[in-house]
């Protein structure tokens, strides 16, 4: 998670950065650090935050598991966490799972895999685009740090 969608993030669920640091469990220094991008956003940080915007939408969020909509084969379902314990809609939030027929090594990875995730997505709904920093179909990629001493002046 970058540090404008931790921000977005933050901007969505309507907290102040004293009560974002309560509910994540993190310093006020922390947040700032986060959002000013000068600490990357950890990994059990950004899930708790996935996890507090998805809640937030309720009864809305589709019931459809991951194996349904990625039309998993049985000897991958049966390999899966997320089958195992039946998290089909929570996916994102378990270690292991055999998305693409394979295991990501670490978090970074699987989240790569997960913000392209129709099961992800579909679960954060119309603010997956500010947090998760998905460019619209059609649109130039977003330069992530520009550098503002090389930029030309008009």
């Amino acid at each position: 998670m970058t540090h404008k969608g931790f921000a977005n993030a933050r901007s969505i669920l309507a907290k102040t950065q004293t009560e974002m640091a309560q509910i994540l469990g993190i310093s006020v220094k922390a947040v700032h650090s986060y959002e000013q991008g000068w600490r990357n956003v950890p990994p059990h940080v950004e899930r708790q935050l996935y996890f507090l915007l998805t809640r937030r939408r309720g009864s809305k969020v589709p019931r459809k598991a991951c194996w349904t909509i990625n039309k998993c084969p049985s000897q991958l379902k049966s390999k899966c966490p997320a089958w195992e314990f039946k998290a089909g809609a929570l996916c994102w939030f378990i270690n292991g799972t055999v998305c693409g027929g394979q295991v990501c090594s670490d978090w970074g990875e699987k989240m790569a895999q997960c913000r392209r995730c129709p099961v992800l997505t579909a679960m954060l709904g119309e603010c997956a685009p500010e947090v998760l920093e998905i460019e619209p179909e059609g649109a130039e990629p977003a330069l992530m740090h520009k550098d503002v001493n090389t930029s030309k002046k008009e």
